[in-house]
């Protein structure tokens, strides 16, 4: 069963009991996109115990505010009732609600007109109180009611407004717009967390170039990654870089993404984000150990953004490796082998092609990584060890540091194919050992 099957059969259920219920939210929104929806949602005046009664598996989710999750065979839909809110003291969720037997006192509450649009499916007709219908033929995000009061109450919408602007190439409403400024600070009551997927959602769903710039032109950047926007007039050398500045060049690459990871996507965003503080200039521009200190500012980024572990160091590792590509043609094979192990090497490659498009458009280092990655058999990049310090220790050798120099340069000769015998292996540590105790 599918989302779209159990909420039509949710709604069915309802109405024969004698409630009014309708499709509710972005379900709405995106059909009449003709998109895919992502979820279903349904409202309804059936109070949280009335629909336990109909549905009795139901899970109590947000029954405070009336919402309730409905289950059946992998497909799962939110069953809410019609509420208007009380006040929000803590800008993020109303101190109650009132439970009412009005749809559109229902879509009052709610955000964004393209989000206030119910769709009855019995009668197939859109059920508009807001002005939903004109803004989506309009391009427009728009709030509903006053802009100020959507704002205060749930601040998590100022970066949500930017995310429906970015994904469907809309833009923000004049007022709606002046709001998200006025109140760009607020961003931070938010809980960081919440922030984080928004940010991914923006840079991920489509349309990151135009969010990154709302986010800028909203005063919401300067809030949430100062570090990006210290990019904004950071000259680069005009014959690596004719596009212009490290916040153009940034710019380029996230709008050449092609429906990247989470990782991928703050990866291209902070490659570039060591420029700003390493800017020098001597006989041309110069940003010196740029990647390295990068890195290390994207960690503490993603760290603050409260990344998962594997994302801090994924990203981290993108941003430190980026201009390792520069290199390819002189790499000895052992190490061309150890560059293409980093964990998902697809976003490493993914992000030098777009950093090569958006600024020289020179591939031919992207293209001899590719076709090495492509064409190398996994067991010749990562091939079984030949020896172990177990066979160092049988073979009469004192455990000691030079135990990973021998295995080192033992892995470096067999990813050269200049040993491929275990009994190779053990003669070239003999030849290691005995050359390190020459009297």
């Amino acid at each position: 069963m599918t989302d779209r099957e159990l909420a039509l059969h949710i709604i069915e259920q309802l109405r024969r009991a004698g409630h009014a219920a309708y499709l509710a939210g972005g379900c709405v929104r995106d059909m009449l996109l003709d998109r895919q929806p992502d979820d279903f949602d349904v409202v309804t005046d059936a109070r949280p115990p009335r629909i336990l009664e109909l549905f009795p598996d139901a899970l109590a989710v947000g029954a405070q505010f009336g919402v309730m999750l409905v289950r059946r065979q992998g497909a799962q839909v939110e069953v809410a009732t019609f509420r208007s809110d009380h006040a929000y003291a803590d800008g993020r969720r109303p101190t109650g609600v009132t439970f009412t037997t009005s749809a559109e006192q229902d879509v009052q509450r709610r955000d964004f007109t393209i989000n206030g649009l119910l769709f009855d499916p019995a009668e197939r007709r859109v059920l508009d109180f807001v002005g939903g219908r004109r803004d989506l033929e309009a391009g427009l995000v728009r709030a509903i009611g006053d802009p100020a009061e959507r704002f205060a109450e749930d601040r998590l919408r100022l970066l949500r407004a930017v995310r429906f602007a970015a994904r469907f190439g809309f833009s923000i409403e004049p007022a709606t717009s002046s709001a998200v400024a006025a109140q760009s600070a607020g961003i931070a009551q938010v809980a960081v967390e919440r922030v984080r997927d928004e940010l991914i959602r923006i840079l991920t769903e489509g349309g990151a170039r135009q969010g990154l710039e709302l986010l800028e032109t909203t005063g919401l950047l300067a809030h949430l990654l100062p570090e990006v926007r210290a990019m904004q007039g950071v000259a680069q050398p005009p014959e690596f870089h004719p596009e212009g500045d490290v916040w153009t060049h940034t710019l380029l690459m996230v709008e050449m993404m092609r429906e990247p990871s989470p990782t991928l996507a703050l990866g291209v965003l902070l490659h570039d984000v060591g420029k700003p503080p390493t800017f020098r200039l001597a006989e041309r521009i110069r940003f010196d150990g740029h990647a390295e200190l990068g890195a290390r500012m994207a960690e503490r980024i993603c760290a603050r953004l409260r990344c998962s572990r594997r994302q801090i160091d994924q990203v981290g590792a993108l941003v430190r490796n980026h201009l390792r590509f520069k290199d390819a043609p002189r790499m000895r094979a052992s190490t061309l082998k150890r560059f293409l192990r980093l964990d998902s090497f697809e976003e490493h490659l993914e992000l030098h092609r777009v950093d090569c498009l958006s600024s020289h458009r020179n591939l031919d280092h992207y293209e001899l990584v590719r076709s090495a990655w492509q064409t190398l058999p996994p067991e010749a990049i990562r091939p079984p060890r030949l020896i172990t310090g177990l066979d160092l220790i049988a073979a009469g050798y004192a455990p000691g540091p030079l135990f990973r120099q021998i295995l080192q340069e033992v892995e470096e000769a067999q990813l050269e194919n200049r040993v491929r015998t275990r009994e190779e292996a053990l003669d070239l540590a003999r030849s290691i050992h005995d050359g390190e105790h020459q009297p």
